[in-house]
């Protein structure tokens, strides 16, 4: 029995699942981590805290499932994209924490480079927007905001990166900094259309080449953990970016075939192939992964910054609930939200409107409202937000989309999917292990240390648990639609108003 060690980081939590040769989990070990919010609009993480979680999480895992580290054939890792840090290369310290993806503090830079005309150079270079979502302008602000980091950063002295290359530098003892496709398309710094670090970006951007890691597929050699980690060296053989690790682990390898992952925020990712379509709509061009030596495959992205999010702040920020899924239950003792919209724009809004200047709305309350209403009212504002990802995509792809795979933690809510697909109008498949984020790591982790040769064998592990079906009419879709964009205008532009 060859095992296979997938690590996945993510906003609020690592996980670590240790499965077998045919992708079946054996055993997992979760920890959440500390949240940092310094001021309005900062989101922070201590690389520290998600070192150690990973560590944990990873030797329980292994624990559980009764093997050994030398039993396991390769490691993948998959983790939160456009996160970043600073770190000494010698010491292995950050020196500042990590500057998370929701992060805002730099909405005012990217405002002046877009004002300059910049932001066409980023699309044709990059495929992406001018949005502080993405790592560059968090990288600029660290290196201008550390004392002497630019100049110590020119020297060599610094290593930056995103979370991926921070865990395979803490993994090897220092040996590898590099990062993959897939996370480095999303820093606005690489080339979309040669997988390298681009001259024009790095420049617009003042992040010298030495401090940046290097860019190899997501199947690849890695390196090796050191062996006083786990007690046994392992191979490090898969890396991808936390949204194209799902796209991977739900198997969408055709062109029309779509995937969601509703976690923290919600992300909506069509494959495409060869061809990275340039968006008409406001969605990104992003890489979906490349294997060994095989071409560079592409995917249309939507990103909703807040998804499963909104229902940790009913349970944190408002005390109404006390566990996550508590919510479907509060929810399901009405049959609508009782005309209340949650506009969940707590970090801005993402695709289609890119608004960093959104922020939450409660729009519709009476004194007839409940905290039932409440609780319906933040489903269907993540359910909202994906359906207009959806009608983006289908206009970018120019055909129509009849089926939706979900997974991510909060797939699981029958009412939310059922929701969802109401608000579509087509099927949503939720497939048996909703997990797929760390499924995907572990195929490909798979691939590169040679148990699978191809995608195609990995066709017969995926199985489906359920399909949900509309039972809205068309019109329904259309009346309540057109109130939900209402209540996103009340929220737009409200931070500059």
């Amino acid at each position: 029995m060859k095992y296979l060690l997938a690590l996945d980081q993510g906003t609020t939590s690592s996980r670590a699942i240790v499965y077998d040769d045919r992708c079946r989990p054996l055993a997992a070990a979760q920890k959440e981590f500390a949240q940092s919010f310094p001021k309005p609009g900062w989101v922070e993480h201590d690389a520290i805290e998600i070192w150690r979680s990973v560590q944990e999480t990873a030797r329980d895992a292994i624990a559980k499932a009764g093997i050994e580290a030398s039993d396991i054939a390769a490691l993948g890792i998959t983790n939160q994209r456009e996160t970043v840090l600073v770190w000494d290369r010698k010491t292995g310290e950050p020196l500042a924490p990590a500057i998370v993806w929701q992060d805002r503090r730099t909405s005012e830079y990217l405002s002046a480079l877009r004002e300059a005309g910049k932001e066409s150079l980023i699309q044709q270079h990059a495929g992406l927007l001018l949005d502080p979502y993405f790592s560059a302008s968090k990288l600029h602000w660290l290196l201008r905001d550390i004392p002497s980091a630019r100049k110590r950063a020119e020297a060599g002295e610094l290593a930056a990166g995103t979370i991926d290359s921070w865990l395979i530098y803490k993994l090897t003892g220092g040996k590898s900094h590099v990062t993959d496709v897939t996370n480095a398309c999303r820093t606005m710094l690489m080339n979309i259309n040669r997988a390298e670090w681009d001259p024009e970006l790095m420049a617009l951007f003042d992040i010298p080449r030495a401090v940046l890691p290097d860019i190899v597929s997501n199947s690849a050699d890695f390196g090796t953990t050191d062996p006083e980690i786990f007690g046994a060296p392992i191979p490090i053989r898969g890396a991808m970016g936390d949204q194209q690790s799902a796209l991977f682990g739900q198997l969408c390898a055709s062109p029309g075939l779509v995937k969601c992952t509703y976690g923290t925020g919600c992300f909506m990712l069509a494959f495409t192939g060869q061809d990275p379509i340039a968006s008409k709509n406001r969605l990104l061009t992003t890489v979906a992964w490349k294997i060994g030596d095989q071409p560079l495959q592409y995917a249309l992205e939507g990103s909703v910054f807040v998804g499963g999010a909104a229902i940790q702040w009913l349970r944190d920020g408002l005390g109404i609930i006390r566990t996550a899924p508590e919510v479907n239950e509060l929810a399901a003792k009405v049959t609508d939200s009782g005309g209340v919209y949650l506009v969940p724009a707590f970090a801005g809004l993402g695709a289609p409107y890119w608004d960093s200047d959104a922020r939450g709305a409660l729009l519709g309350i009476t004194r007839g409202t409940t905290a039932a209403h409440l609780a319906r009212a933040t489903l269907e504002g993540i359910a909202w937000q994906v359906t207009e990802l959806l009608a983006a995509m289908q206009k970018d792809a120019g055909r129509a989309i009849t089926t939706l795979r979900v997974d991510g933690g909060a797939s699981a809510s029958d009412l939310l999917m059922q929701i969802q697909s109401d608000f579509l109008g087509i099927k949503v498949e939720r497939p048996k292990n909703v997990e797929t984020t760390a499924l995907g790591a572990a195929m490909m982790a798979g691939l590169g240390a040679g148990i699978w040769k191809s995608v195609d064998e990995l066709t017969e592990i995926r199985e489906v648990e359920r399909i949900f079906r509309p039972s809205t009419t068309a019109k329904d879709r259309r009346d309540h639609l057109k109130i939900w964009r209402k209540a996103v205008k009340r929220s737009r532009n409200w931070a500059t108003a």
